[in-house]
C-alpha cells in the first residue's frame, strides 16, 4: 500500500496476517516504488511502515521453504537477488528516510529498514535475528549492522536469535528515536504535513514526540561486560566453553538461557553465522550483501546440508520444535563443510551485482 501525502510518500507493508513477511512481490514493488520516489523531485522523503501488530517478521520462510522442496530454485534465487538489491538502495537512497519500526521487527524486516537515515522504535518493538533457530543465517545486510554493535553484541545476537525491545535498540545505536505506541499516530500526523527534504527539519519534528528511555537493570545490555567474555572466541565451541566457565562462575541466568538457544540452534549455521559477522566487520554493505547471497543461496541449494528446510519444518510449519540437524552436533561441522557457503557459486549462477559504482552508502 502506499499513502500520498504533500512532499513524501509512505510505504505499507500490508501482509497482516502473515506479519507483513516479504516475498518475491513485495520487495519487487518497494524496488520500483524507491526507485520511481528518489528520481521524483516533488517528493521530499519516504517513510515505511507496516499494517497490523508487526512491522516486518522478515522473509516469508514457510513460502522458500515451499519453494525449494518443488525445486523451484530459481524464484528463491529471484527473490534474495530482489530483496538484497533492494537493501543496499536503501543503504544508499540520496532521500532521507523515516522507518517506524512498531511491532516484530525480524530478520530481513530488520535488514529493509535499518540501513535507512530514522529508524523509530516504540514500546511494542520487538527486534531479533533468529535465522541460526532455523538452520539459516542472518542476512539482508545482517552481517554489516550486528557486526557494528558495541563490543560483541552482534555475534550475541546472531547465534542465540535473542530479542532486543525498542529501548535496548535506542541504546546500542540500531534505533534513532523513541516514541510510544499510543503516540504514534501524532508523529505520522506532524511528519506527513512536512513540506522538507531537510533530515534536520525531519529529526527534529520527530524529537518533538520523543520519549526519554532508561534501560532496564534485567537488560542483556547491563551485561555486555560478560557478553565481550564469552563472544570475543573465535570459535562456537570456545565460545560455548566460555559461557558454560560464566554460568559456573557467576549463576547469571543470561549465561544458562545463551546456553540453551545455542544448543537448540543448527551447528552449522552458528559456525556460518558466526564467520558472517567476522567477516562483515571489515567489509562495507556491499561487500557484505555480495557474500549474504552466496551463503544464501549455498544454503538452499542442500549442497552441503538440508538444515534450512528442517529447521522451518520443525520450527515453523510442523511447529514440533524438534528439528534434527545435518550435522547433529559442532564436532562433525568440518572446516570445508563451512568453506562451502563462502565459496563462489557454480557459473550457472551468477553472483550477486549491485550498482556500486553509480551508489555511495549513506551508513
Amino acid at each position: 500500500m502506499v499513502e500520498g501525502r504533500t512532499k513524501s510518500r509512505a510505504a505499507i507493508l500490508n501482509r497482516p496476517s502473515a506479519l507483513n513477511a516479504l516475498n518475491t512481490a513485495m520487495v519487487s514493488r518497494l524496488k520500483r516504488l524507491y526507485e520511481s520516489w528518489e528520481d521524483n523531485p516533488d517528493i521530499g522523503f519516504v517513510l515505511m511502515k507496516g499494517n497490523g501488530r508487526a512491522f516486518c517478521s522478515g522473509a516469508d520462510a514457510v513460502t522458500l521453504f515451499q519453494l525449494v522442496n518443488q525445486g523451484k530454485v530459481e524464484e528463491c534465487r529471484k527473490f534474495f537477488e530482489t530483496l538484497y538489491k533492494f537493501v543496499y538502495i536503501q543503504g544508499t537512497y540520496l532521500k532521507p528516510h523515516v522507518a517506524i519500526l512498531d511491532g516484530i521487527t525480524m530478520g530481513g524486516g530488520a535488514g529493509i529498514s535499518l540501513p535507512g537515515m530514522f529508524r523509530v522504535v516504540t514500546d511494542k518493538t520487538v527486534f531479533c535475528n533468529p535465522e541460526a533457530q532455523i538452520g539459516f543465517h542472518p542476512d539482508a545486510g545482517a552481517s554489516y549492522y550486528l557486526s557494528r554493535l558495541p563490543g560483541y553484541l552482534g555475534e550475541y545476537l546472531a547465534l542465540t536469535g535473542d530479542k532486543l525491545n525498542g529501548v535496548e535498540m535506542i541504546a546500542c545505536g540500531l534505533a534513532t528515536h523513541y516514541v510510544l505506541n499510543a503516540r504514534l499516530a501524532m508523529v505520522e500526523e506532524r511528519v506527513g504535513k512536512l513540506v522538507t527534504d531537510e533530515p534536520s527539519v525531519i529529526k527534529a519534528s520527530l524529537a518533538e514526540y520523543g520519549d526519554l528511555v532508561n534501560l532496564d537493570r534485567k537488560s542483556i545490555l547491563a551485561k555486555l561486560e560478560g557478553i565481550d567474555r564469552c563472544f570475543s572466541h573465535d570459535t562456537v565451541e570456545e565460545i560455548i566453553d566460555a559461557l558454560e566457565k560464566e554460568a559456573a562462575d557467576s549463576y547469571d541466568e543470561w549465561c544458562t538461557t545463551a546456553l540453551k538457544k545455542l544448543k537448540e540452534a543448527s551447528p552449522l549455521s552458528l559456525k556460518v553465522s558466526l564467520r558472517s559477522i567476522r567477516e562483515g566487520r571489515f567489509e562495507s554493505l556491499h561487500q557484505c550483501l555480495a557474500r549474504e547471497y552466496r551463503i544464501s543461496l549455498n544454503g538452499i541449494s542442500k549442497r552441503v546440508s538440508s538444515d534450512f528446510c528442517e529447521g522451518v519444518w520443525a520450527r515453523l510449519v510442523e511447529k514440533d520444535f524438534a528439528p534434527k540437524w545435518d550435522p547433529p552436533s559442532l564436532k562433525e561441522v568440518s572446516k570445508d563443510m563451512v568453506d562451502c557457503y563462502f565459496s563462489p557459486l557454480p557459473e550457472v549462477e551468477p553472483e550477486l551485482e549491485l550498482p556500486t559504482a553509480s551508489r555511495e552508502p549513506f551508513m
